[in-house]
């Protein structure tokens, strides 16, 4: 049985990001919960999409947590 970190995206940031080709992007939202759970719930997402990487483009918190990330392969 293969565990879930066998598969998981790898965050990056701008720099790294510049010699991958990008395949689009995803947003979560949530109304409560810490910074880490948000990152999971955007792992998630790349990797249903099938990206290898994602890059943190835009977040917020406050009583509404959101992020958006850019995806790549």
């Amino acid at each position: 049985m293969l565990s879930f970190g066998a598969f998981a995206a790898d965050s990056i940031n701008a720099e790294q990001a510049q010699n991958r080709q990008p395949i689009g992007t995803v947003s979560v939202d949530a109304v409560s919960g810490a910074p880490m759970d948000l990152r999971q719930m955007l792992n998630e997402k790349a990797e249903a999409k099938g990206a290898s990487a994602y890059r943190v483009i835009e977040a917020r918190t406050g009583d509404h947590w959101h992020a958006t990330a850019e995806l790549y392969k």
